[in-house]
């Protein structure tokens, strides 16, 4: 495997564990049996620490895209990839979008409002931020070499051990009542 598969790889296995995540979440605010309502609360706990560490990577990753498209020249032969990159990163679909639909879910007070918000959260994370994390790879594999997806995505062998060892913690403290699996297709 080459550094870019290894790179590519990692993002796909933190937005499918970002995913993961998210739907346990969602079955924990229907699982709340009195007997695993301490277990769901601590569950819930690290679910949100993971989507926050992950979303934030996402977001310093956008912050470090936007740089690298600023630094490329539109005559250069990476011009035509960088415009069209350019224009993937500027849809809605955020990561800073997402993080924001989170805060609301854990800000809501209702259990309607709760369920709600968190579903509002599944549903953008899912649709449009998945979308547009996906294109954005996409298009990073038009730009020549190894050095861009270094500058942009930052994956070095100590952030994939943080990640695997965050969600390890979500999946240590599943309830019995909730599974960690596959988003649908």
């Amino acid at each position: 495997m080459n550094e870019i598969e290894l790179i590519r790889a990692q993002l796909v296995a933190e937005r499918t564990h970002a995913a993961r995540v998210t739907r346990a979440c969602i079955g924990a605010l229907g699982a709340a049996q009195p007997a695993e309502a301490n277990a769901i609360r601590l569950f819930r706990d690290t679910c949100v620490s993971y989507l926050v560490w992950v979303l934030t990577r996402f977001e310093q990753r956008d912050q470090l895209l936007a740089e690298l498209l600023k630094g490329l020249a539109p005559g250069c032969g990476e011009g035509t990839a960088a415009v069209e990159l350019a224009g993937i990163a500027a849809r809605p679909g955020t990561s800073r979008e997402a993080l924001s639909k989170l805060e609301a879910a854990l800000d809501a007070s209702t259990p309607e409002a709760v369920r709600s918000a968190w579903e509002a959260f599944a549903h953008f994370f899912e649709s449009a931020w998945s979308a547009r994390r996906i294109a954005i790879e996409e298009h990073l594999s038009r730009l020549p070499g190894i050095l861009h997806w270094r500058a942009v995505c930052a994956v070095d062998a100590d952030s994939i051990l943080e990640e695997r060892t965050r969600y390890a913690q979500v999946a240590g403290q599943l309830p019995r009542s909730i599974t960690l699996e596959a988003p649908p297709d």
